[in-house]
């Protein structure tokens, strides 16, 4: 019977094999009867038309074996930077992970994106080194390449033999030799200074001390053990099973408590109802058990619904034994389950209570925007409504509807795009027609300002009195609403129509970007029975939010990344001249033995190009590592962005009503 579950992740960079991985650990280990392949388009994970034509992962899948007592859920990730937001969903859920590299192509720069989130979330991490048959293998030099580039502490497991030729193999590397034993021990002793004194008298610790030492330590992040092989021969794979069950042991999930979990991928069943996949860290979910999850909005309102558990269906192995129909049903802490009945679900929705280190994000946000608009006339609705329907499984890509009907998405790339546009076609019947895409700007208020209209009758007026203060806030903070009157003052339909009213209207600014980064305050209200209904506040706080913006003055921000790249000595200069001519700000140069490590601030709009240009500049040698960086005021004239349907007063209506004399400053 199972009794423990570890929920893996393999990451790559694309064409690495990680998918061949996942497929070889599943046949090896009994989950499925026959051997899929990513040319052939049958593998269990990529399940999609579009994944099966490319040949890439485009979303997260998960599937499952088992091996002994210990069930393993198999997380495969996309390795296109364009899907980054997959793997950062992913990450929030994994116990531990496989980053998968090739013998050939050895340490690409995604794999160094990917084991730099790893190592900063201290993630138990194996290394498997990939295609060691194929021609060019390396095995040497790659694990010189991995130490120099990607990690520094690492213990070779395997031995490689006859490397990129059809006859190569990958033993386990025998600890009885005691050089072997003694190079893992150097290693292991960079963080364990009872273990260095030991070496230093002449001590070696015996095999299976060291082996426990290792565990230890790649437990804590601190370690990783490199397996060899090949995911289509499966050499190599028995071993890399055996060491995920020496040294990636499954997390102690607490026992009883609420339930707390994330939904970390949405699918649609065949009749069209969601899917969602939950992961539980703590407490248990039953079938027919009613749910309350919470999700942030764009604006920063936390929105909170419910909905009850139609079915449940835990994740397992085909083979697990004792699983009766009840286990099935019940999802217990450190299990994966796809729920029905979550009619409102969305990717990235948590359940129970806030844990700021799985939800804190560890990859920039997408900083393009793009037009959407059907190849026909007449099919907007039909794009906008299906264009959600996909925003429910990728919630970055925010959907909004621009004033002539089109619709406007927020990407990472081009592959992504060619993704959705693909999608839309197979999957709704519909063409669409992406315009060119443009940077994402947002507006910060410059002062304090704020207004308060009064209620009374006639033409134009409300039977509601409002009055608002806009602040600046810290970077970053994104929107807090704050009021500074008593709950009793106004009935709670009241109130909430207020709040609702004024994080929307901040979707668009003076100069029709969203505005982040601020406080707005109800410092005022008053209301008349029975004249008074939650439609006049609901209608009214636009107008005085935006006259109160008007007072403190907008800032249009252009947002930026922080970007650390790795080139060669040699490129210095011309790297740094590139950047310098596109409007980077370089913070700081450090020197990394071959290498040079330049840290820069770019506008995100900029940011593709340098990618382009990285290559030719560095050889191909350049790696980027990418964080949202510090979002700085627009050089030059402030982009306008045209007004989009989802803000409650148009800006004509808002021109009128800077001029209307019923709107007394008080």
């Amino acid at each position: 019977m199972i009794r423990t579950t570890l929920n893996l992740g393999i990451l790559a960079h694309v064409d690495a094999g990680k998918t061949s991985l996942t497929e070889r650990l599943l046949f090896d280990n009994g989950a499925i009867e026959r051997l899929g392949s990513v040319d052939a388009g049958s593998t269990q994970t990529d399940t999609g038309d579009l994944e099966r034509e490319r040949g890439i992962t485009i979303r997260s899948a998960v599937a499952a074996f088992t091996t002994g007592d210990l069930q393993i859920n198999l997380v495969d990730t996309p390795g296109h930077p364009d899907f980054i937001a997959e793997v950062e969903r992913a990450l929030s859920v994994l116990d531990g992970a496989v980053l998968v590299l090739s013998a050939v192509e050895g340490v690409q720069a995604q794999t160094r994106v990917l084991m730099r989130s790893l190592r900063r979330l201290r993630l138990p991490t194996l290394l498997f080194v990939n295609k060691i048959d194929r021609m060019g293998a390396r095995h040497e030099a790659l694990l010189a390449d991995i130490r120099a580039r990607l990690a520094p502490l690492v213990v070779p497991m395997s031995e490689v033999r006859a490397a990129g030729t059809a006859a190569a193999r990958a033993p386990r590397r025998s600890w009885a030799d005691p050089r072997a034993r003694e190079r893992a021990a150097e290693t292991l002793a960079e963080h364990d200074e009872g273990l260095l004194a030991r070496l230093v008298e002449g001590d070696l610790p015996a095999a299976g001390e060291l082996r426990a030492l290792l565990a230890a330590q790649t437990a804590a992040g601190l370690v990783h053990p490199v397996f060899s092989g090949s995911a289509l021969t499966g050499e190599g794979v028995a071993e890399l099973t055996a060491g995920i069950r020496t040294f990636l042991p499954p997390p102690r999930a607490p026992l009883g408590g609420p339930a707390r979990g994330t939904v970390f991928a949405v699918e649609r069943g065949e009749g069209g109802e969601k899917i969602a996949y939950l992961r539980l860290f703590s407490g248990e979910v039953r079938a027919r058990q009613r749910l309350s999850l919470r999700r942030r909005e764009p604006g920063g309102a936390v929105l909170r619904y419910g909905g009850r558990v139609a079915g449940l269906e835990t994740v397992r192995a085909a083979d697990s034994a004792g699983a009766g129909p009840q286990d099935r049903e019940c999802l217990r802490a450190g299990g994966i389950g796809r729920v029905r009945g979550l009619a409102a679900v969305r990717v990235g929705d948590r359940l129970g209570e806030a844990d700021r280190d799985r939800e804190r994000p560890h990859f920039s946000p997408p900083g393009l925007e793009v037009t959407v608009r059907p190849g026909r006339p007449g099919l907007e609705a039909r794009l906008h409504a299906a264009l959600t329907r996909l925003a429910d499984e990728d919630p970055l890509i925010r959907t909004r509807v621009a004033s002539d009907g089109a619709t406007s998405v927020l990407l990472y790339g081009e592959v992504q795009q060619e993704v959705i546009a693909a999608r839309l076609q197979r999957d709704f019947g519909l063409t669409a027609v992406f315009a060119r895409p443009r940077p994402v700007y947002v507006e910060r208020p410059a002062g304090v300002g704020e207004f308060c209209e009064e209620m009374g009758p006639g033409v134009g007026r409300f039977w509601a009195t409002i009055g608002l203060r806009v602040e600046p806030a810290p970077p970053g903070r994104g929107v807090r609403f704050v009021r500074d009157v008593e709950w009793g003052a106004l009935p709670r339909a009241f109130h909430r129509a207020v709040e609702e009213a004024a994080l929307r209207t901040l979707e668009q600014g003076l100069y029709g970007w969203e505005v982040t980064d601020c406080t707005v305050t109800l410092y005022r209200v008053g209301y008349h029975s029975p004249d008074s209904k939650a439609a006049d506040f609901r209608d009214l706080t636009p107008m005085v939010l935006l006259r109160a913006l008007r007072e403190a003055g907008s800032r249009v921000h252009e947002p930026c990344q922080a970007l650390e790249i790795e080139i060669p000595r040699d490129t210095l200069s011309a790297v740094a001249g590139a950047l310098a001519a596109r409007g980077a700000d370089i913070v700081a140069t450090e020197e990394r033995g071959e290498s040079w490590a330049v840290f820069a601030e770019l506008p995100t709009r900029l940011v593709q190009e340098v990618r382009a240009a990285l290559p030719g500049l560095s050889r191909g040698e350049a790696a980027v590592f990418a964080r949202p960086g510090a979002n700085r005021p627009v050089r030059g004239r402030a982009p306008r962005r045209a007004r989009t349907d989802g803000n409650p007063l148009n800006r004509e209506e808002y021109l009128r009503h800077l001029a209307a004399p019923s709107l007394t400053r008080v």
